[in-house]
Order: structure tokens, then C-alpha cells, then sequence
């Protein structure tokens, strides 16, 4: 064994070696050991499958055998409750090594189990940060007694906490389990692919950075960017098919008699290509959000236990839930991220002798050009950075809300304590909290703060619950063939005008609608023999792609190509998008041109959120009205040269932030608890990416068919 696994605990170590029969810890646990023991937070940086999770937990166990360490003193928290639930068993068998005990708690654990893991305390408990708030403001825990005794919180896959409110909220609630236990609490980070460690390990540390010692573990990777090889070796190829129908064919010809995992960026897609390749007899697994957690459960459960087969799914199999072994990993189009894609790719190569591997199926020249644009980054070994939202105020609302609720009075002046002054829930955000009180979302009197009929009005249903969702979910309803849950679907869908039967398609099969019960948001529904239909309202922001995203495809249409396997079908369609870009793109700057319905478009190949920056900078010059764009921007038709040089000369010094919609105020959940002023420049910094906007306002701007 190495000399990491020198410093375990003699039990753990036994058991490593005798009972899971492993020769010597991989890299990141051996390096993680030491630091953990000491008490440092950490970030531990490794592949999908890299050992996480007992990098984390060995060293742990250790400390908590070797202190003594009481009641629960662990928490394991996921962004995903199946994570969770695929966690447990080896969190089981890893705490029983030393007579200790783990216990799952998140929403779909009943009262009467939570009612047990409260009297019986296990020492580790596994979690979202959801489920932990709710704990700290329930009636029926005793905070000091159940959670006082926490003594480290490992946060898995936190970059998809961070690059989300999910991350502020995540370390708020921290910050007040640290109130509660009366001391600093080791905070542990797991995430396979960043390109900004170090930022996201002084992030998750909260109120303590700068304060406690913290490492980022990386080992084999360059300390000065501490990012995992971006290129992992294995097998990557870039097909053009054209339509969801031939992307089925050629699913269902290849890598027969292995198992075959398929990412769709959505969940209407998942269940068309589903239902194609049931089709044509192969047998076919669904997992995405809409389907009902039996449904899911089911299809990942029967996909890890067969060979030949395929389970199609959205980002709900990007994390690392276990599904078995995997052959190939295929995705539809492309991901909008080079981190997600290192995700998905990491899914593949496993077991020993077999190598990672992705096979891109394009549907239409879009997707093929994101696609190469997206394996060009990759060749690089870029990845990007995982940055927090900006001016997070509705979670500051929000969590001051909770508070509370949680400690029924808090003092008017002592609020920003709870949070140990962490930015922005510090003395910056008093604004908010006067807007609380004069609204009536919270009442005041004699120094102290108290909930208010507005907030028991607007979200005091269900014992608060509506308080403690942190986002606003669009309403779907509840499909069931009899008493089994399906799934849920768009009420769009059951509202829009059909001539005949009114057929779904959900769970890969469709459904004809026989009762609609609209109070209760549940439909009912009998099998069918096809020709239904899957739709679900996109909810939260826009997203669009990255500069650099945007950048790269532009540098594919220039002509560079992406260093992995390009099928014939895809070489002869990226000349073709090449031959047709040849007036959009230059090697020395962007382009304004007119096209011959007499449009004038600006191509400057920024992506969504520096083109919503621009559109807002330029005033009339630009069209209003116009939707967002990753690659361009709709000019005035009547656009001259020299109109267009006055408006951008000088543009860089005075950029503005893009326009918000009542639309989108209302899909952000506690806009309300906020004057209306910072709800609105919440989401206009949200939406502008100003340093882009300036890079592209740098450029050269090359003109065709404007008058001068």
C-alpha cells in the first residue's frame, strides 16, 4: 500500500485491503488522505470514476474512529436524490467497517424513516442541501441535538451546484449549519472537470476562505491550472445523419450486442428517438426528469442487467449514477459545454482493456457545426470555468425568509451573523430585508424580525415548502395508467385543439388520454398504439452558448477541423456549411452584411449573452424585437457605413445591460420579496456577458452590400 494509506485508520485499511481486495489507493485518494486528516478543506479533482467518493470518505471515517467523533458528524450531499440513492449502499458497507452507521434523507424518504434516522442519529447521513434546509426549519428536529455534532460536509459533484443558485443556497444553508454546531465544519468538494479550481475551492469555502487551509487535490495534473487531462485517450467520431429517424438506423446497425448509452439535451428528444429505436426492436431504456422516479428507477435498474441494449437519456445520466458497465457513449448533437461532454465521455472506459469513447450524430448542419466546434475546444484541452450567478438577491430574500422560519425571531440588526457576514448575505443586503418589512413579507417589532402574512399568504402552503423550493418548476401534470405514475407531462399538450383521440408519448410508449382531472393536475391515460406526442415547456433562463463556444464554431467554419474521426457524411456537409458561411465569417474581425431579402445582420459569432449585451448597447441601431442569437445580431435595414462606424466608435465605454421582460421577472421565484428595480438588475447581469461584448466592439468589423 502507499504511504496515503499508511495514515488510515487500521480498520479502514484492513478492509481496503481484504475486503475490497485493492492493491493500492489510486493517485487522488492516497494524495487526498493527508490533508483530510488534518482537517483542511479540500477539493478533489479527478475523471468520472476516479474514486471520489473514498478519496473523501476513507480519510473521513478515519478521523471520525480515531476522534471519536459522536451522532452525525458526516453529511453527503448530491445535487441528485438518485444519486443518492445510488450512493448508499457503498456508503452501507464502508461505514459498517467500523460499526458505524449511513441513512439516506431527501424527499422521497417517508416520515416514518425520518422519524427513525431522528431517534437513531446514523454518523454519516446522505442529503441534498434542500432536504438539510428543510431539517433546519423543521418543527420536529431538534437542530442542536441532530445536527449539532457535524464535523465535515462532503459536497459532491460541486460544479453543478456552483454554476447554478442551487451553489448560493447550498452555501448559505452551510453557513447556518455552521451557527448551529458552533464551530468551522470541514467542507469537501468533489468535481471531475473545472477550469478554475482553485476560485471554486475558495467559493465552497464560504465565510472561511482565507481563513482555514485549503487545497485543491489534483494529482498528475499541473498545479497552475490543476484541470483534468481535457483529452482523455479513446475513440471519438463525428457523424452527420440528418434527422432523428436515420440517428435511430444508425443506433440500431452499430455496436450490436453492447451497451449503448445516448445523450439528447432534451427530454421531447429522449422519448422521439426512444420510441423510433423500440421501433425498429432494439431493446430501449428511458431516464429523464418528466418520467416518474418507479419509471426511472426501472429503466436504470434493467439497462445496468442486460448487454445488448441501449437507454437513452438527457443530463439525468450525466453524473455518476451507477448504470453497469458501458460500451459506447453517443450523443445527439453536442452538449453546450466541454465540461458536460468530459461528463458523458467519462461514462465509457471503465472496465480494463477498453478505452473512453463518444460517437456525435448530428441531426441538422447546427448541431454539426456546434458539435465540431465543441470537440475543437476539447482538442485544446480547454475547459470552462465554473462561475457562480451573479447578484444572487432572490436568494438573499429568500433566506432570510427561512431563517425565520427556522428560528421564529431573529434581531433586526444581528441577521447578517447567521450567515457570519458570507457576501451577499451580509449588511449589503439590508436594502432587501427593508423591502420585506415594508411589504408585509416579514413583521417587525421590538428589535426583531418575524414572518409575515405576506409570506405565509404567498408561500406558507404545505408547511412552507413553496419557501424552501428555491426555484419555480413550470406546472406539469401528473400522467397515470391506472394507478402507476408515468411521468408528467405539458399542459400544453392537453390543451391544444386534435382531431381525433388525444394521444402522449411518454416513457417511450404512447398513451391515449381518457380523463383529465385539471383540479389536481393529474391525467389518466390508457396504452395506444403510437402517434403521440412529447412536449415540455423549457422554464428558468434562456441559455444559448459561450463566447468561446461561439468563437470555436466560427474558427470550424474558417476551416479548421476537429482532431477526432470525421465520417464522409460529415466532411462533405461541413464544406457545405463552409461554402454557405463564406460571406458571414473572417479570419480578421466580424461582419455586417445585407442578404438579399435586403436583412442586415451583424455576425459576430459572440454567443447568446454578449449578443443580448450588444443588442441593448446599440439602441436603434438594433432591432428590439428580435430573439437572442449565438452567432449574430439583427441591424436596422437601412443601416449605412458610416451610421454603423458613429454607433460603435466609443460603444465599448459605454455598454449596457440587457433589457428584462415582465415574463422573465416572473419566472425568477421570490422576484416579488425584491423591489422591482433589483429583481430587474438581478437578471440583466445575468444576461449580459459585458467582457465579450467589449472584445467583440474591439474588433475589426468588416461591411458587404452597405451603402456608404
Amino acid at each position: 500500500m502507499t504511504s496515503g494509506a499508511d495514515l488510515l485508520h487500521p480498520v479502514v485499511l484492513h478492509h481496503v485491503v481484504n475486503s475490497l481486495q485493492w492493491p493500492a489507493l489510486r493517485p487522488l485518494q492516497d494524495a487526498a488522505v493527508r490533508p483530510l486528516l488534518d482537517g483542511e478543506d479540500a477539493l478533489l479533482l479527478a475523471p468520472t470514476a476516479g474514486g471520489k467518493t473514498e478519496a473523501a470518505m476513507f480519510p473521513l471515517l478515519s478521523r471520525m474512529a480515531q476522534e471519536n467523533w459522536t451522532g452525525t458528524s458526516i453529511l453527503y450531499l448530491c445535487p441528485l436524490k438518485a444519486l443518492l440513492n445510488n450512493l448508499l449502499p457503498r456508503l452501507e458497507t464502508y461505514t459498517g467497517w467500523l460499526g458505524r452507521r449511513a441513512a439516506l434523507w431527501h424527499g422521497d424518504v417517508t416520515m416514518g424513516r425520518r422519524r427513525t434516522i431522528l431517534r437513531e442519529r446514523p454518523d454519516v447521513l446522505l442529503t441534498t442541501p434542500e432536504s438539510l434546509e428543510s431539517m433546519l426549519v423543521s418543527a420536529a428536529v431538534d437542530h442542536d441535538e441532530f445536527l449539532g455534532h457535524v464535523r465535515a460536509v462532503i459536497v459532491d459533484e460541486v460544479h453543478a451546484f456552483a454554476g447554478d443558485d442551487r451553489g448560493w443556497h447550498l452555501l448559505a444553508v452551510l453557513e447556518r449549519l455552521g451557527r448551529v454546531t458552533g464551530r468551522p465544519v470541514q467542507r469537501v468538494g468533489l468535481s471531475a472537470t473545472v477550469g478554475n479550481p482553485d476560485e471554486l475551492l475558495g467559493w465552497l469555502q464560504g465565510s472561511g476562505r482565507g481563513e482555514r487551509p485549503a487545497r485543491v487535490v489534483a494529482p498528475g495534473v499541473p498545479p497552475a491550472t490543476a484541470v483534468p487531462a481535457a483529452r482523455p485517450a479513446g475513440d471519438v467520431e463525428l457523424d452527420y445523419v440528418g434527422s432523428v429517424h436515420n440517428a435511430a438506423k444508425v443506433i440500431a446497425a452499430l455496436h450490436q450486442g453492447q451497451k449503448r448509452l445516448v445523450f439528447c439535451d432534451s427530454r421531447a428528444l429522449v422519448e422521439d428517438l426512444g420510441q423510433r429505436l423500440r421501433a425498429l426492436n432494439v431493446t430501449t431504456f428511458l431516464s429523464h426528469a418528466s418520467l416518474s422516479v418507479d419509471e426511472r428507477r426501472r429503466a436504470e435498474e434493467a439497462f445496468a442487467q442486460e448487454r445488448d441494449c441501449v437507454i437513452v437519456a438527457t443530463s439525468t445520466l450525466e453524473l455518476g449514477i451507477d448504470v453497469g458497465d458501458l460500451d459506447r457513449v453517443i450523443q445527439i448533437d453536442a452538449p453546450r459545454t466541454v465540461a458536460a461532454f468530459l461528463q458523458r465521455i467519462g461514462r465509457t472506459g471503465r472496465r480494463p482493456g477498453s478505452s473512453r469513447n463518444c460517437l456525435f450524430l448530428a441531426l441538422d448542419g447546427d448541431g454539426l457545426l456546434h458539435a465540431a466546434g465543441l470537440l475543437h475546444l476539447w482538442a485544446q484541452g480547454w475547459v470552462e470555468a465554473v462561475v457562480p450567478p451573479p447578484e444572487p438577491r432572490h436568494i438573499v430574500a429568500q433566506q432570510v425568509l427561512a431563517l425565520c422560519l427556522q428560528q421564529h425571531r431573529v434581531g433586526d440588526r444581528l441577521w447578517p451573523e447567521e450567515w457570519n457576514r458570507l457576501a451577499p448575505f451580509d449588511q449589503s443586503a439590508e436594502v432587501i430585508v427593508r423591502h420585506l418589512v415594508e411589504h408585509g413579507y416579514l413583521d417587525a417589532d421590538s428589535g426583531m424580525l418575524f414572518i409575515g402574512p405576506e409570506a405565509e399568504l404567498r408561500f406558507g402552503r404545505r408547511h412552507f415548502m413553496d419557501m424552501l423550493a428555491v426555484f419555480t418548476a413550470p406546472p406539469q401534470f401528473t400522467v397515470l395508467s391506472g394507478r402507476t405514475e408515468i411521468g408528467r407531462t405539458d399542459p400544453a399538450l392537453l390543451t391544444a385543439r386534435v382531431q381525433g383521440p388525444r394521444l402522449l408519448l411518454l416513457a417511450g410508449r404512447s398513451w391515449r388520454v381518457t380523463y383529465i382531472d385539471w383540479k389536481r393536475r393529474r391525467c389518466f391515460v390508457e396504452p395506444a398504439e403510437g402517434g403521440g406526442k412529447a412536449l415540455w415547456m423549457s422554464g428558468g433562463a434562456p441559455q444559448g452558448l459561450s463566447y468561446r463556444m461561439a468563437r470555436a464554431m466560427r474558427d470550424v467554419l474558417l476551416g479548421a477541423d476537429p482532431p477526432v474521426a470525421l465520417t464522409g457524411r460529415a466532411r462533405a456537409r461541413l464544406a457545405d456549411l463552409r461554402e454557405d458561411a463564406t460571406s458571414l465569417v473572417h479570419p480578421g474581425g466580424t461582419v455586417v452584411a445585407r442578404d438579399g431579402d435586403g436583412e442586415v445582420r451583424w455576425w459576430t459569432w459572440a454567443g447568446y449573452r454578449a449578443n443580448a449585451t450588444l443588442i441593448a448597447t446599440l439602441g436603434d441601431l438594433a432591432d428590439p424585437t428580435q430573439r437572442y442569437d449565438d452567432a449574430s445580431i439583427r441591424l436596422r435595414p437601412d443601416l449605412d457605413r458610416q451610421t454603423l462606424r458613429s454607433a460603435t466608435a466609443g460603444a465599448a465605454d459605454r455598454i449596457c445591460l440587457p433589457e428584462v421582460s415582465e415574463k422573465a421577472l416572473a419566472g425568477l421565484k421570490f422576484s416579488a420579496a425584491l423591489p422591482e428595480r433589483l429583481a430587474v438588475a438581478t437578471l440583466a447581469a445575468r444576461l449580459a456577458d459585458v467582457p465579450a461584448a467589449r472584445a467583440v466592439l474591439a474588433e475589426p468589423t468588416r461591411t458587404a452590400y452597405l451603402p456608404d
